[in-house]
Protein backbone atom coordinates (compact mmCIF):
# COMPACT_ATOMS: atom_id res chain seq x y z
CA UNK A 1 0.00 0.00 0.00
CA UNK A 2 1.17 3.51 -0.80
CA UNK A 3 2.47 5.44 2.21
CA UNK A 4 3.71 8.92 3.09
CA UNK A 5 7.14 9.41 1.54
CA UNK A 6 6.44 7.11 -1.41
CA UNK A 7 6.57 8.22 -5.01
CA UNK A 8 3.15 7.69 -6.56
CA UNK A 9 2.97 4.78 -8.99
CA UNK A 10 2.84 5.42 -12.71
CA UNK A 11 -0.52 5.14 -14.38
CA UNK A 12 -3.11 6.97 -16.41
CA UNK A 13 -6.67 8.17 -16.21
CA UNK A 14 -9.37 9.06 -18.68
CA UNK A 15 -10.64 12.63 -18.53
CA UNK A 16 -13.22 14.65 -20.42
CA UNK A 17 -11.90 17.85 -22.00
CA UNK A 18 -13.45 20.58 -24.14
CA UNK A 19 -11.98 18.71 -27.13
CA UNK A 20 -13.34 15.29 -26.13
CA UNK A 21 -11.92 12.39 -24.18
CA UNK A 22 -8.23 12.19 -23.36
CA UNK A 23 -5.67 10.22 -21.39
CA UNK A 24 -3.90 11.93 -18.51
CA UNK A 25 -0.74 10.30 -17.21
CA UNK A 26 0.39 10.49 -13.63
CA UNK A 27 3.45 12.38 -14.85
CA UNK A 28 1.22 15.03 -16.40
CA UNK A 29 -0.86 15.21 -13.23
CA UNK A 30 1.80 15.18 -10.52
CA UNK A 31 5.18 16.28 -11.89
CA UNK A 32 6.21 19.71 -10.63
CA UNK A 33 2.89 20.33 -8.88
CA UNK A 34 1.15 20.02 -5.55
CA UNK A 35 -1.92 17.87 -6.09
CA UNK A 36 -4.68 16.99 -3.68
CA UNK A 37 -6.06 13.68 -4.93
CA UNK A 38 -9.15 12.34 -3.25
CA UNK A 39 -10.91 9.15 -4.13
CA UNK A 40 -14.47 7.98 -3.67
CA UNK A 41 -16.03 4.52 -3.95
CA UNK A 42 -18.39 5.70 -6.68
CA UNK A 43 -19.81 8.69 -8.51
CA UNK A 44 -23.38 9.58 -7.53
CA UNK A 45 -23.26 7.31 -4.45
CA UNK A 46 -24.86 8.88 -1.35
CA UNK A 47 -21.92 10.16 0.75
CA UNK A 48 -19.73 10.84 -2.28
CA UNK A 49 -22.40 12.89 -4.02
CA UNK A 50 -23.90 14.71 -1.03
CA UNK A 51 -20.76 15.45 0.99
CA UNK A 52 -17.38 14.37 -0.38
CA UNK A 53 -17.20 16.03 -3.81
CA UNK A 54 -19.24 19.10 -2.75
CA UNK A 55 -16.81 19.76 0.10
CA UNK A 56 -13.89 20.00 -2.30
CA UNK A 57 -15.86 22.25 -4.67
CA UNK A 58 -16.78 24.50 -1.72
CA UNK A 59 -13.23 24.67 -0.33
CA UNK A 60 -11.37 24.78 -3.68
CA UNK A 61 -10.29 28.42 -3.36
CA UNK A 62 -9.08 27.95 0.23
CA UNK A 63 -7.14 24.81 -0.74
CA UNK A 64 -5.51 26.64 -3.64
CA UNK A 65 -4.69 29.48 -1.25
CA UNK A 66 -2.70 26.93 0.81
CA UNK A 67 -0.56 25.97 -2.20
CA UNK A 68 -2.57 23.21 -3.89
CA UNK A 69 -2.22 23.50 -7.67
CA UNK A 70 -4.73 20.81 -8.64
CA UNK A 71 -7.64 19.19 -6.81
CA UNK A 72 -8.50 15.86 -8.42
CA UNK A 73 -11.33 13.42 -7.73
CA UNK A 74 -10.76 9.77 -8.68
CA UNK A 75 -13.35 7.01 -8.86
CA UNK A 76 -13.59 3.56 -10.39
CA UNK A 77 -16.17 4.75 -12.89
CA UNK A 78 -16.02 5.33 -16.62
CA UNK A 79 -15.13 8.74 -18.05
CA UNK A 80 -18.71 9.42 -19.16
CA UNK A 81 -20.04 8.94 -15.62
CA UNK A 82 -17.27 11.13 -14.18
CA UNK A 83 -18.05 13.84 -16.74
CA UNK A 84 -21.77 13.72 -15.92
CA UNK A 85 -21.10 13.74 -12.18
CA UNK A 86 -18.78 16.72 -12.49
CA UNK A 87 -21.35 18.59 -14.55
CA UNK A 88 -24.23 17.83 -12.19
CA UNK A 89 -22.07 18.82 -9.19
CA UNK A 90 -20.98 22.12 -10.72
CA UNK A 91 -17.26 21.40 -10.43
CA UNK A 92 -16.37 23.62 -13.41
CA UNK A 93 -12.58 24.05 -13.21
CA UNK A 94 -12.41 23.58 -9.43
CA UNK A 95 -11.96 19.79 -9.41
CA UNK A 96 -10.42 17.59 -12.09
CA UNK A 97 -12.57 14.47 -12.53
CA UNK A 98 -10.40 11.37 -13.07
CA UNK A 99 -11.88 8.12 -14.37
CA UNK A 100 -10.06 5.02 -13.14
CA UNK A 101 -12.49 2.86 -15.09
CA UNK A 102 -10.93 -0.53 -14.45
CA UNK A 103 -9.55 0.33 -11.02
CA UNK A 104 -5.98 0.02 -12.27
CA UNK A 105 -4.73 3.06 -10.39
CA UNK A 106 -6.55 2.16 -7.19
CA UNK A 107 -4.85 -1.25 -7.43
CA UNK A 108 -1.45 0.35 -8.09
CA UNK A 109 -1.90 2.46 -4.95
CA UNK A 110 -2.95 -0.61 -2.96
CA UNK A 111 -6.14 1.20 -1.96
CA UNK A 112 -8.95 -0.98 -3.25
CA UNK A 113 -12.03 -2.35 -1.55
CA UNK A 114 -14.47 -5.06 -2.52
CA UNK A 115 -17.96 -3.56 -2.86
CA UNK A 116 -19.43 -6.70 -4.43
CA UNK A 117 -22.06 -7.01 -1.72
CA UNK A 118 -23.46 -3.71 -3.06
CA UNK A 119 -23.21 -4.88 -6.69
CA UNK A 120 -20.30 -2.51 -7.35
CA UNK A 121 -17.33 -4.89 -7.62
CA UNK A 122 -13.78 -3.71 -6.95
CA UNK A 123 -13.64 -0.01 -6.05
CA UNK A 124 -11.25 2.49 -4.56
CA UNK A 125 -11.23 3.08 -0.85
CA UNK A 126 -12.23 6.55 0.28
CA UNK A 127 -9.04 8.57 0.83
CA UNK A 128 -7.32 11.91 0.32
CA UNK A 129 -3.63 12.33 -0.41
CA UNK A 130 -1.43 15.34 -0.87
CA UNK A 131 1.24 14.77 -3.49
CA UNK A 132 4.15 17.17 -4.03
CA UNK A 133 6.09 16.63 -7.24
CA UNK A 134 5.08 12.97 -7.32
CA UNK A 135 5.77 12.20 -3.64
CA UNK A 136 3.00 11.52 -1.11
CA UNK A 137 3.29 14.00 1.76
CA UNK A 138 -0.08 13.30 3.41
CA UNK A 139 -2.36 10.27 3.19
CA UNK A 140 -5.73 10.09 4.90
CA UNK A 141 -7.51 6.73 4.45
CA UNK A 142 -11.01 6.29 5.78
CA UNK A 143 -12.01 3.34 7.92
CA UNK A 144 -14.81 1.29 6.32
CA UNK A 145 -18.09 3.18 6.40
CA UNK A 146 -16.46 6.39 7.67
CA UNK A 147 -16.26 9.89 6.22
CA UNK A 148 -13.95 12.06 8.31
CA UNK A 149 -10.27 12.14 7.42
CA UNK A 150 -10.68 12.47 3.65
CA UNK A 151 -13.13 15.38 3.89
CA UNK A 152 -12.06 18.71 2.41
CA UNK A 153 -12.33 20.61 5.69
CA UNK A 154 -10.22 17.98 7.52
CA UNK A 155 -7.48 18.14 4.86
CA UNK A 156 -7.64 21.93 4.66
CA UNK A 157 -7.01 22.19 8.41
CA UNK A 158 -3.80 20.17 7.93
CA UNK A 159 -2.25 22.25 5.15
Amino acid sequence: MTAVGDRVPEGKFKIATADGLADLTTGQLFDGKTVLLFSVPGAFTPTCDARHLPGYVEHADALRGKGVDTIACMAVNDVFVMKAWGKSSGVQDKVLMLADGNGDYAKALGLTMDASKFGMGLRSQRFAMLVKNGVVTQLHIEAPGEFKVSAADYVLARL
